[in-house]
């Protein structure tokens, strides 16, 4: 949607998820003069009124990926003015990367308290080597780069496939991008960029939702159109912990007993490791059943917000530093619990789903940025769960 914002034209999106951030995103074009309408699961984008005016309000303070609208702005005005992005509890994030990053492209920023101003009167390709395979200020980069004058060459960029998606996008939409799906992208800048359909590839963080959700209560689900080839590192995981794992021309069947083995020890990484945003549902799978699992969380040193959470459901978890130890227990139960940030929200929800008696999630509000619509997803998998 970001990207949408670069073309002057009108770009259409399918598989497009109906998330609160898409909302929240969709408000930010907008404000910005974009046309923007829903058909089904499409979305149009019509960018061709778009102006640099200042973004403001709740939609750039309560979501962490306004921040995209960065890139997009230097790239189409050259010049962009907005308050700090919010949305993100589960760490720091500082986005004095991304800020170093464009500033190398000739972009002046102005900071001011709350906001800041960037101004690119020449912005310019150059040689750009990230200090952490950072997803966001990848795309922040490339987003500025297609339109930047002359070559961007952007090392330790994140590999993510999200990343490969926003590259192809820009593709079909006229950018020059070599390198889609390495560490190192090369990128022509200054092509003329035109409309174009794309169509949005599945969410492995929601497919590796449901898988874990399998793990921690048993049975049997079939994953259709799961994105298989970006799920190696989960599903090595969920084949440890003793999942019977089968990928054919139907989907992803993963059938497993509960509770699933232990795990002595798994550390989350950067693509193509184990994802960060799959730590709390793989928490939540290994709180139930015998012997003693160990985590280490390198991304984000808040990421363990779940664990006082699952606690009050019976689980033995302590955390120390970036470390958590998860001591299996015959059984959780249900009780009121608080989502305190999205992916913790959904292995609230797994909890839920395993613990004897009734669980009461509050903060949905957190869940619905990321799951379009888990009770339907979950109520299909024959979970009696519903929204209040």
């Amino acid at each position: 949607m970001a990207a949408a914002l670069l073309v002057d034209d009108i770009s259409i999106i399918g598989n497009c998820p109906r998330i609160s951030d898409v909302c929240h995103m969709q408000n930010l074009l907008t404000g910005l003069g974009c046309r923007v309408s829903w058909a089904d699961r499409t979305l149009m984008i019509d960018a061709r009124g778009a102006c640099a005016d200042k973004m403001n309000g709740e939609s750039v303070t309560q979501m962490r990926s306004s921040i995209m609208l960065l890139g997009a702005m230097l790239g189409r005005f050259g010049e962009a003015s907005m308050a700090y992005p919010g949305g993100c509890v589960i760490g720091k994030r500082p986005i004095d990367m991304h800020l170093c990053a464009l500033e190398r492209m000739g972009v002046t920023i102005r900071q001011e308290e709350g906001n800041f101003t960037a101004i690119a009167e020449n912005l310019r390709g150059t040689v750009i080597a990230l200090p952490f395979a950072s997803v966001g200020a990848t795309e922040n980069v490339l987003l500025a780069a297609v339109k930047a004058q002359g070559v961007t060459v952007l090392q330790n960029a994140a590999r993510e496939p999200e990343i490969a998606a926003l590259c192809q996008f820009l593709k079909k939409a006229g950018a020059v991008i070599e390198g889609v799906g390495g560490s190192t992208l090369v990128i022509q800048g200054g092509n003329p960029l035109h409309g174009t359909q794309f169509q949005i590839p599945a969410d492995r963080i929601v497919a590796g939702t449901y898988l874990f959700s399998a793990l921690g209560t048993g049975g049997h689900i079939l994953l259709k159109d799961a994105p298989v080839s970006q799920m190696t590192e989960m599903l090595r995981i969920a084949a440890r912990m003793g999942a019977e794992i089968t990928v054919s021309r139907e989907g992803l069947s993963v059938l497993a007993e509960s509770p699933g083995r232990p795990l002595s020890y798994l550390r989350t990484g950067v693509y193509p490791g184990f994802p960060t945003d799959m730590q709390s549902p793989l928490m939540a799978a290994l709180a139930q059943g015998e012997g003693t699992s160990t985590i280490e969380e390198t991304i984000f040193e808040d990421r363990f917000r779940i664990a006082g959470e699952l606690t009050k459901m019976g689980a033995c978890i302590c955390t120390r530093g970036r470390c958590a130890v998860i001591k299996g227990v015959s059984k959780l139960h249900g009780c009121e619990v608080e989502a305190k940030e999205l992916r913790g929200g959904a292995g609230l929800v797994i909890a839920g789903c395993m613990a004897d008696g009734e669980t009461v999630v509050r903060n949905r509000h957190f869940i619905e940025r990321g799951y379009e619509d888990i009770c339907r997803d979950y109520q299909n998998l024959g979970v009696n769960i519903v929204t209040g």
